[in-house]
This record gives structure tokens, C-alpha cells and sequence, in this order.
């Protein structure tokens, strides 16, 4: 099956809502992903994101290939807790850690 091109989410403003009900803004500054080791359906994201008030913070998702109707076969930001084998995550840990994130 051929996929659709990898999504690519820098300079891209977005919104989250805390659990309090504030809603805070981000910018996605920077970004690394990887093709999960033991899927081609996932791709596994770190993302640099910069807040409206100056902190940075890193925020670790994924991607996978949408199965309902209205997202089939297109990548579809996951919307739950990332499960990764242990080598990927120290592969983009490592990425991470090379571009000089984690100083």
C-alpha cells in the first residue's frame, strides 16, 4: 500500500486546552519522526513546541493511517497515549539529544 506523504507540522500554531479548561497556544518550532520499527501504518513525532509565553516544552505523538470513513488512509494525528518498542524511543530520544533539544 502506498501511503500518503509524511505530515509536517513546523511553524504551525495550535491550541490546547489544559485540565482546568484554560486554553493555551503553541507554536511547533521544530519536529523529528520516525517510521515505527515494527509498523509502516505509524510514524512516531517529537516536536519542539514554543508558548505564547516563552516556555519550551517537547511533546512526544504519533501519526497512524486513518480507518474510518472520513480519515481512511490518510495520516490521522493519534489521540491516545503513545506506545512505542524501546529502541525506537531511544532512536528519537537520540535525534533528539544530537540536535541539541535535551541541554
Amino acid at each position: 500500500m502506498r501511503y500518503p506523504t509524511t505530515p509536517h507540522n513546523v511553524g504551525e500554531r495550535r491550541v490546547a486546552t489544559m485540565p482546568d479548561g484554560k486554553r493555551v497556544h503553541f507554536t511547533i518550532t521544530d519536529e523529528i519522526y520516525i517510521k515505527q520499527s515494527d509498523t509502516s501504518k505509524k510514524l512516531i513525532y517529537l516536536q519542539k513546541l514554543t508558548f505564547d509565553d516563552g516556555r519550551l516544552e517537547l511533546r512526544l505523538g504519533y501519526y497512524i493511517i486513518g480507518k474510518r470513513p472520513r480519515m481512511r488512509g490518510r495520516w490521522t494525528w493519534g489521540q491516545f497515549t503513545t506506545m512505542l518498542p524501546a529502541k525506537d524511543f531511544k532512536r528519537i530520544v537520540g535525534r533528539a539529544e544530537r540536535l541539541g533539544w535535551l541541554r
